[in-house]
């Protein structure tokens, strides 16, 4: 499978999947930047694939993860279908929540009605077989149907279809702390009626386990287990319906790109009582280290010219202390404050043992206490 490009097919965009990660790692070391794109979501994967086409005639290859689908229903209904623009391009898009196997909350309510989404859009898809000779006869017939048809194929890819890759490694700088120890400080600066939003991923896993290693409860944090991209909309509601109460979104790098226009509705509204952490370790970790080209952006400067009042960035324990504490005790909103870390995460982290209904219930019962 990795050593042949599919079937002539050369031009790669998306976002990073766990269950693709060995697929993605191997296109993000082996193929040049002008063949491979990240982008910051999935719809504008199809988008860029849909660009790819139009100037080359060339059918792009588009990969996410299923809890990203929706982000590309738009472009893949108004842009894509047949009965607009007529774009081929085959998907590949990982199967979490696959009915009858274990997984996230989250991903069985999205992964049970996946196959029915895309039959409801007309779509047509195969899951992606996970041995040679039935995987070329698969995407055989895929392109064929792009071909007949000029509209997009989608292949759902179960757990474990691709070989294991291990990705190059990426320089890494061992100056940046790690994310769960600037939990930790921030947790050690944070007034008691202070509540947390936390990003997808290892951040609200490792918010989890640090509450209990604290011994402190868990009503004060929500943990946002899906809806990647949306912790800081979150958070803002928040901090409009609860005025008197200091929220703040401890946000990721790929999260805050893959929706930054957040950043302008919170800075035109102005909540005081906002206050937003990016976590920024230039990578989508927690589905298998991509980088997010997140080192390459100004945070900072990009919040500021979007209206935050208080903006600063940290890559020094020493810094992110006084820059957390800055941030939460002097600081009108809404503030801003990027720390750079460096990758890397207990080998043992767990998850949480809440459900996320009983989590939503101990943080709305916090902030109406």
């Amino acid at each position: 499978w990795y050593q042949r490009r599919v079937r002539g097919l050369s031009f790669y965009t998306g976002v990073p999947d766990s269950l693709l990660q060995d697929f993605c790692a191997y296109v993000d070391d082996n193929l040049p930047p002008e063949q491979h794109v990240i982008t910051a979501n999935e719809g504008a994967a199809v988008a860029v694939a849909s660009g790819y086409h139009f100037a080359t005639g060339k059918i792009g290859i588009v990969y996410m993860q299923n809890s990203g689908f929706g982000n590309a229903v738009n472009p893949l209904l108004s842009l894509a279908d047949p009965q607009v623009y007529s774009i081929p391009m085959l998907v590949f898009v990982g199967w979490r929540g696959e009915p009858g196997k274990k997984d996230e909350p989250q991903h069985i309510v999205q992964g049970k009605r996946m196959a029915g989404m895309l039959s409801s859009m007309s779509i047509n898809y195969e899951v992606l077989p996970d041995y040679i000779e039935g995987a070329k006869e698969a995407i055989a017939g895929a392109v064929q149907h792009m071909k007949n048809r000029n509209s997009p194929f989608v292949f759902l890819v179960k757990r474990q279809t691709f070989l294991p890759y291990r990705k190059k490694e990426t320089a890494d700088s061992e100056n940046y702390p790690l994310r769960e120890q600037v939990l930790n400080i921030l947790l050690d600066e944070a007034g008691r009626w202070d509540s947390f939003v936390c990003t997808t991923g290892f951040t609200s896993r490792e918010m989890y386990e640090l509450r209990v290693q604290r011994k402190e409860d868990h009503d004060r944090d929500f943990l946002t287990v899906g809806s990647m991209g949306h912790a800081s909309a979150i958070a803002f509601g928040i901090a409009l319906g609860k005025p008197s109460r200091q929220v703040v979104c401890v946000d990721g790098d790929g999260a805050l790109l893959m929706h930054m226009g957040t950043l302008a509705t919170i800075g035109t509204r102005k909540p005081k009582n906002f206050k937003h952490i990016i976590l920024n370790n230039n990578a989508h970790e927690s589905v298998g280290g991509q980088l997010t080209g997140a080192f390459s952006v100004d945070v900072p400067a990009l919040a500021k010219s979007c209206g935050y009042t208080h903006v600063a960035s940290a890559s020094t324990e020493q810094e992110v202390r006084e820059g957390i504490k800055k941030l939460l005790k002097e600081s009108s909103g809404p503030a801003l404050l990027e720390i750079k870390i460096r990758t890397g995460a207990r080998a043992n982290l767990g998850r949480p043992k809440h459900t996320p209904a009983q989590s939503k219930d101990l943080f709305m019962h916090f902030l109406r206490s």
